[in-house]
């Protein structure tokens, strides 16, 4: 399932000549290591942001603390403010997917139970942001993630070549 959405966000992006990069928080880099994992990836890919903490939010991509504090890490605004932080931070990315979210077993709450997820690209001067709620546990919420996020890179580029 990985493998095929992976192949697929790696040759969007060649034939765009886009260069992406990643600020993941739940899925602890997993995102960089599916495009990564592709021979020719250095083609599409920058770098990759792992801001598993607030302060590493705040100090590599550029999260404010007021967000984080009204909003929580994960947030729609957070999110947001990661994928646009990720750009700008990148030293020649074109595009940028950034997630947060709880992936559990632990740290849910009612308000955000495990699974919550905030997604957040940004392209250009657009950001495009949603949130899922993912089902199973720490290990498939965190692959649905990776899934989710490279598909909307993909459906992304889609809607740029019209």
């Amino acid at each position: 399932m990985v493998s095929q959405i992976t192949k697929e966000t790696f040759l969007k992006l060649k034939e765009a000549e886009e260069i992406l990069c990643t600020a993941e928080s739940c899925t602890g880099g997993m995102i960089s290591a599916a495009i990564t994992d592709m021979s020719g990836s250095s083609d599409v890919f920058d770098c990759a942001f792992i801001t598993y903490s607030n302060e590493a939010k705040m100090k590599l991509v550029n999260v404010s603390s007021e967000s984080l504090d009204y909003h929580g890490a994960v947030s729609q605004q957070v999110a947001e403010e990661m994928a646009k932080g990720a750009l700008k931070q990148s030293p020649k990315a074109t595009i940028s997917i950034a997630v947060t979210g709880v992936a559990g077993p632990n740290g849910g709450s009612e308000e955000k139970p495990v699974g919550t997820v905030w997604f957040a690209l940004a392209h250009g001067d657009k950001v495009i942001s949603e949130k899922k709620l993912l089902d199973g546990d720490r290990d498939q919420v965190r692959k649905s993630t990776v899934y989710h996020a490279l598909s909307m890179i993909v459906s992304e580029l889609s809607s740029s070549e019209s």
